[in-house]
Parts: C-alpha cells; sequence; structure tokens
C-alpha cells in the first residue's frame, strides 16, 4: 500500500473508531464562551473573563481599533473594547482570536505546515468577511453578521490540525507533501465536524465546515456562500470546474460586485481592513 493511501486509510479508521486524537478549545475560549452564555454577564464581567489571557485581551484591542470596525476614535480600555465589540458578539470573536493558540507542534515540519494552514485561514477568513460587507451594504436587512461569519471561516479547514498532528509520525509523508494534501482535502471536512461537536459549536459552524467544498446552495444566503467564495479566490475551491457557475450565481445573488470580485476596489478595500484585525 502506498503512502498515500495508508495515511488516508489509517485516518478514517481512527475517525471511525473514535481514536483520532482531537484538538482541545483554547481554556480561554471555553471561559468566554461560558461566561457568554450566562444569562447574567454584563460587559465589566466578560472584560475580565479576557483579561485573564493577556494576548488575547491584546487581541480584542486590536479588533477593536481595527479599521473594519470603522472606527476612528481609539479605545484604550479592555472594557472600552468589549463594550465597542458589543457582548454578543465577544463570544465568537473571542473564540476567533484565541484559535491561533491550536497551530503549534513541537515538530518542525508540522509546525511549518500549521504556520502555512493558519496563514491561508486568516486569509479565505479576511476575504469572507470583504465579501459580507460588501453584501451587507447592498442589503441593509440582512441577518448575516460578520463576528459569526469570522469564527465560521476560521474554524472551516479544523479538521487539518489532527490529520498534520498524525502525520508527524510518518516522515515519508512530508518527503511528499502531496499526500499530506489529500488527506487533508478528503478528511479534513469530516474531521471538522467532530472536532466541532465535541467543542460544543452550535449547527450553524458545523454547516460551513461540512459544506464548504460542496455544490450545495441553500434557499437562502448563508455563511457558506461567503466561506466558498473565499475558497474560490484562494483557488482552494476542490470543484474547480465548478467556479463560474458558482461565481454568476453569487453575481446575480448581489453577494459580489463582478466576476473576478478580488479585483473590485471596494472589495479589496474590505480585506484590507479586514486584516488589519489579524496583523
Amino acid at each position: 500500500m502506498s503512502a498515500d493511501n495508508a495515511l488516508l486509510t489509517l485516518l478514517t479508521e481512527k475517525l471511525r473508531n473514535n481514536l483520532l486524537v482531537l484538538p482541545t478549545l483554547p481554556e480561554i475560549a471555553v471561559r468566554v464562551r461560558q461566561a457568554a452564555d450566562d444569562p447574567d454577564i454584563n460587559l465589566h464581567s466578560m472584560a475580565e473573563v479576557i483579561a485573564l489571557d493577556p494576548a488575547l485581551a491584546a487581541r480584542m484591542l486590536k479588533v477593536a481599533n481595527s479599521a473594519f470596525l470603522g472606527r476612528t476614535i481609539k479605545v484604550n480600555t479592555l472594557n472600552q473594547a468589549v463594550t465597542r465589540i458589543g457582548l454578543f458578539q465577544v463570544k465568537n470573536i473571542a473564540t476567533a482570536m484565541a484559535l491561533e493558540q491550536l497551530f503549534v507542534s513541537q515538530h518542525p515540519q508540522v509546525l511549518e505546515q500549521m504556520a502555512e494552514l493558519w496563514r491561508d485561514t486568516i486569509e479565505i477568513t479576511c476575504i469572507a468577511m470583504a465579501c459580507l460587507k460588501f453584501y451587507q451594504q447592498q442589503h441593509k436587512h440582512t441577518s448575516l453578521n460578520i463576528d459569526t461569519l469570522t469564527l465560521a471561516a476560521l474554524v472551516c479547514q479544523i479538521g487539518a490540525l489532527p490529520i498534520l498532528t498524525e502525520a508527524e509520525k510518518y516522515p515519508a509523508v512530508f518527503a511528499e507533501p502531496t499526500y499530506l494534501r489529500h488527506a487533508i482535502r478528503d478528511l479534513s471536512g469530516s474531521v471538522g465536524v467532530v472536532i466541532l461537536q465535541s467543542w460544543g459549536f452550535a449547527d450553524i459552524f458545523i454547516k460551513v465546515t461540512q459544506d464548504w467544498a460542496g455544490l450545495s446552495i441553500a434557499e437562502s444566503i448563508c455563511y457558506t456562500d461567503f466561506v466558498r467564495l473565499a475558497t474560490i479566490a484562494r483557488q482552494q475551491y476542490p470543484l474547480r470546474s465548478n467556479e463560474t457557475q458558482l461565481l454568476e450565481h453569487y453575481l446575480a445573488q448581489g453577494l459580489i460586485p463582478k466576476l473576478n470580485f478580488m479585483q473590485d476596489p471596494q472589495v479589496m478595500q474590505h480585506y484590507q481592513d479586514a486584516k488589519t484585525m489579524f496583523m
């Protein structure tokens, strides 16, 4: 059996038998999510929870002051940042910003792959955010919101993490990167669903992870559409022959201003602004 097939077979069997070691949500993200679900929580108490992790606190200040939120007056305290972002949005944004802690490894080659995966995930997220921002400006009454999309896009490839961790046991895999790409392409969606279920994430996030790489189109515009658009822009949508058909559909639905949407000045500006949240 080739190393390619061996890796796929091993991962499939471990996934089927619940033996695949899954990443755990960072502790600070768990605390924030628990606090946000407390009906008696207030902005000050939420700021105190976030302050337990100085790195996350710094990221939340950066988000609050980012160009994407369109505010010219800077905030200087965590209380002000949480107030600006909003209690409802903090749960998803704080979780999203804490996810970077998962992309680490003691294995140099795995660490390199994880760093590349994180950079690519950020790109996908920023493009998806830019497209939703454009859509929101044309459709003022949409119920879709940026914080939910941000988290949905950041976890859409989360299934690749345990695949990379498992692969580090097999040096031949890194000698031929195609093996890893095949494993991630074929299994990361299924693994990602299992991870998000283990984390207790809502169905809306699970559905994006499950559906973005397919062709299914919901009756109404949903978060999956924006993540899919971003993967097309990054040339990572697996069904390349269907890209034009999908782009024409999204153009007709008003998600993008033109087929080569990343060349549109408005979308590009939204993309650049989104990147200020992560830089």
